[in-house]
């Protein structure tokens, strides 16, 4: 039984009811493993990652900044850079472990174009209204204080801004119970956050893919090249 148990804490819901120590952790301990354990086809990166995220993201909003909150190895950026789209664009690319992180700047080949910031997820180190879209996918339902992390991403997200997270579905949920989202939850907390636009459909196996936009005029040009803002982030910077 307590093998068990264990291996329903450390394993399946990889840590995600022990503290975001155990979490970080864990994902320490798989870094160097993590993409080969997914085993991501990069067609498949490109058709249910890089094509969807750039369509909603659309021309108004380039050329972007965008923080990927949860970053791990730097999936969406390198699907986008696979895909040979939004080369204006600049990421921001933050993980609470360290060893993710670092394996994200072995594979993400942007140079100048992305900074690595050695974070927690809550609360983030951005003035409000920073960056034109947040991204953070399969990692909301690790996070210890899942509204409040909700409610950083949205904080820093300018008005008019593309916010896309994930939700746990199917079995995956039902292995974390109390992690995962209702769709009437998803649609009062992004109300609340004043999100609009609220998006849900179905993603790979385990997901919902939720997309929404912050109330408020969006004002173009997007801020990858905005001095002021760039000066703020090489501050901030473990590596750029």
């Amino acid at each position: 039984m307590t093998a068990a148990v264990l291996y329903w804490l450390l394993i399946i819901t990889e840590g995600a009811y022990l503290g975001e120590r155990t979490v970080v952790w864990l994902y320490d301990l798989y870094a160097s493993r993590y993409d080969r354990i997914k085993d991501w086809e990069i067609t498949d990166e490109i058709f249910y990652l890089a094509d969807p995220f750039v369509a909603a993201l659309g021309e108004e909003r380039r050329p972007a900044l965008i923080l990927d909150v949860a970053a791990g190895t730097g999936r969406m950026a390198r699907a986008i850079q696979a895909a040979d789209l939004l080369p204006d664009a600049r990421w921001v690319l933050l993980d609470a472990s360290a060893r993710m992180l670092a394996e994200a700047r072995k594979l993400v080949r942007l140079p100048g174009r992305v900074t690595f910031l050695h974070r927690s997820a809550y609360p983030l180190p951005f003035p409000d209204a920073t960056f034109d879209a947040v991204v953070c996918l399969e990692a909301m339902e690790f996070m210890m204080q899942r509204e409040a992390a909700l409610a950083e991403l949205a904080r820093v997200l300018r008005p008019g801004g593309l916010l896309l997270i994930t939700n746990r579905i199917g079995m995956g949920a039902r292995w974390m119970p109390g992690r995962a989202w209702t769709h009437a939850e998803l649609y009062a907390l992004h109300k609340q956050l004043g999100l609009r636009h609220v998006s849900i459909r179905n993603f790979l196996v385990e997901y919902e893919w939720v997309s929404s936009v912050k109330a408020g005029s969006y004002a173009p040009p997007g801020r990858a090249n905005d001095a002021a803002t760039l000066s703020m982030l090489e501050e901030l910077a473990d590596f750029v």
